[in-house]
């Protein structure tokens, strides 16, 4: 069994990368960077989301000798030219203040009208092997942001994002309905077949 390193110290990510492995019939040892305590985070300087999870991939994979995935997400809002984009954690100007990148964005959505409220979250999941050997793909939920946020479920910009097709914004929709529909999911879930291939 081929150990696969996620480099997240999030267990939610973990425990949805290994349902979709196990899904389609991987049953690799996944594990998360707190395996490898010893090694430090990595700085995100690329300017894509693929260029980030990339980075990440591939130092945790460097450090290790074993394959290593790793992803980067954000939101973007299309009246804002794709911003935050690579920004989206940190749009307020301090990293993870969940309510504060809401709240901005909210604040300079203040005047425009429902039509041209359209956004996507992206999610870019890079497999990078000890080899140099790489690969990336995508996952995209598109919506409508919400003048107010709404639910509680979610993190992040979920409150007001509502996913096109549905009444409710992502932070209502339950754990295993936004899995089904994330655009991490969608990217996680394009990648297994490359971890097949390349692992076996």
């Amino acid at each position: 069994m081929t150990r696969l390193i996620l480099a997240t110290r999030n267990a939610g990510k973990i425990t949805e990368l290994h349902a979709i492995l196990a899904d389609a019939g991987l049953h690799h040892d996944l594990v998360g960077a707190d395996a490898y305590p010893e090694i430090p985070d990595v700085k995100e300087t690329g300017v894509t989301f693929a260029e980030n999870a990339l980075l990440k991939a591939h130092a945790m994979a460097q450090a290790t000798g074993l394959p290593a995935v790793a992803d980067d997400s954000g939101l973007a809002v299309d009246v804002l030219g794709g911003a935050p984009g690579i920004f989206s954690a940190r749009w307020s100007g301090t990293h993870g203040d969940d309510t504060a990148n809401l709240n901005l964005i909210l604040a300079q959505l203040a005047d425009i009208d429902d039509p041209h409220r359209t956004a996507h979250f992206t999610c870019a999941a890079a497999l990078a092997l000890p080899d140099g050997t790489e690969r990336v793909v995508e996952g995209r939920l598109q919506g409508t942001l919400r003048h107010t946020p709404a639910g509680t479920n979610g993190f992040g910009y979920d409150p007001i994002l509502q996913p096109d097709g549905y009444a409710v914004t992502c932070a209502e929709l339950t754990p295993a309905e936004k899995n089904a529909i994330s655009h991490r999911g969608k990217a996680f879930r394009a990648l297994a077949p490359v971890v097949r291939e390349l692992l076996g």
